[in-house]
């Protein structure tokens, strides 16, 4: 068995300090979203575009790991290996053939305990309660597992079905992708791990990759079951793995590719040693990162989803406006609002919103969501900008801006006065590749 000193260190589980108070800045957090963002959210419905509301229990949960890649290529292994659940009671099932048909929530608990996925829909206290949308037979796939460890305090593992790349969606009984693409959004951490024997792209990998664009930052490869392989062959999979994977990610700078093995068993003989420690307690340093920078990264997801908001309700109001502009006293109303829908740019409806306002090109929604969106929602429903606000409230907008342009930032300000994660030492972890983290202040 592999001595596994280096995890301790590398994640701190041996240290006695006590756990930080997070408490006061995640009730602040809460506070402005529901006070500045969401009476906009809701009022211009943002959640039938997106289809992602935020709950108390998303603001306040902990980071959270997401596991994918194709079956048997070690992923419930490589969580077992990270906690140490190997030969106890708590271990996930493995084995050569796909083992994991449930998606696994591994949580902290004062003792082992399995919560049905039912169960975890129905507590609105968590974060999981908004997966009953996608129906019963998916919450039987789903289930929850409470294991007393040190690591499992900081961070929530999520370990999902292998990709089976001869098996077709409806088969599962439950929309497979949409799944994913819930727990993609709300990942902090996405391992998406290979073998070398599957390393060939099919369409369920394809359009896996596909819901993973713009979240390239969190994205990390992994190559595991690397000692399995002698020197020369492991470069040509490792060429292999990147020649698979360059259509799918089409990024300037790939994300990060790992390479080792991620079980307890000791290397094999005449393998690089070494160099799949050094990888491994890289891995382990990113995620250690990302649980130290638990608060500022919830923050700027809060202030990202807040911006997004802004621009829906700015294009929401936009629309609305030039309805009104073209009506007169004898058009069709319908046909007059069908006219706007089908060709925007006619009207200038997005142009006027990059214009007056500073909002970027690039974060404005796609066009054609709003043919769908106004299919749904009658633009008969909402109100102007200018009417939402009140007395004693004051607008909409306005809060929403200063949520954005003041009281975010302050937030994520006071955070790094407070405490300062440092980068990591040498002695203490061996001289890992230092991990990125795109909100850090350099």
């Amino acid at each position: 068995m592999r001595d596994r000193s280096h995890i301790e260190k590398t994640l701190m589980l041996n240290e006695d300090k006590p756990a930080d108070d997070y408490t006061a800045v995640l009730q602040r957090l809460r506070k402005i979203y529901h006070t500045s963002i969401k009476p906009l959210e809701q009022s211009y419905k943002y959640n039938e575009l997106r289809q992602h509301e935020i709950t108390d229990g998303e603001i306040t949960s902990k980071p959270m790991v997401l596991f994918l890649g194709p079956w048997s290529v070690g992923k419930s292994t490589m969580i077992n290996y990270l906690l140490g659940l190997e030969e106890t009671r708590y271990q996930l099932y493995t084995g050569a053939e796909p083992t994991t048909s449930e998606f696994t929530v591994l949580m902290h608990g004062p003792k082992l305990k399995t919560i049905e996925g039912i169960v975890m829909a129905a507590d609105s206290a968590r974060s999981f309660s908004p997966l009953e949308k996608f129906g019963q037979n998916f919450l039987e796939k789903l289930i929850g597992i409470e294991v007393p460890h040190k690591l499992l305090e900081r961070v929530t593992f999520v370990d999902t079905p292998g990709i089976i790349e001869n098996r077709k969606q409806q088969e599962r009984g439950y929309p497979f992708n949409d799944v994913c693409q819930w727990f993609i959004d709300r990942a902090d951490l996405i391992f998406v791990v290979f073998d070398p024997t599957k390393l060939d792209v099919g369409l369920e990998l394809e359009m896996l990759f596909r819901q993973l664009k713009g979240r390239e930052s969190q994205i990390r490869i992994i190559l595991n079951k690397a000692d399995n392989l002698a020197t020369q062959m492991l470069m040509r999979v490792y060429g292999a793995l990147f020649w698979s994977l360059a259509p799918l990610i089409n990024v300037t700078e790939p994300p990060r590719v790992y390479v080792s093995s991620f079980w307890p068993q000791d290397y094999k003989p005449d393998t690089h040693r070494e160099l799949f420690l050094k990888e491994e307690i890289s891995l382990l340093e990113d995620l250690n990162q990302v649980i130290e920078n638990r608060l500022e990264n919830k923050i700027a997801f809060i202030r990202q989803h807040a911006i997004r908001v802004r621009i829906h309700a700015l294009l929401v109001d936009r629309y609305l406006q030039t309805y009104k502009d073209k009506m007169t006293f004898f058009s069709d109303g319908e046909l007059v609002f069908k006219d706007i829908v089908e060709d925007p740019d006619k009207f200038y409806i997005f142009k006027t919103i990059l214009a007056k306002t500073n909002v970027s090109k690039f974060d404005l929604p796609n066009r054609e969501a709003y043919k769908d969106f106004f299919g749904i929602n009658p633009i008969s429903n909402f109100k102007l900008l200018s009417q939402q606000c009140s007395y004693m409230g004051g607008c909409f907008l306005e809060k929403i801006e200063r949520a954005i342009t003041q009281e975010l930032p302050g937030l994520l300000g006071s955070l790094g006065l407070g405490k300062n994660p440092g980068a990591p030492n040498c002695d203490k972890t061996g001289c890992g590749e230092a991990p990125k983290n795109r909100y850090r202040k350099h």
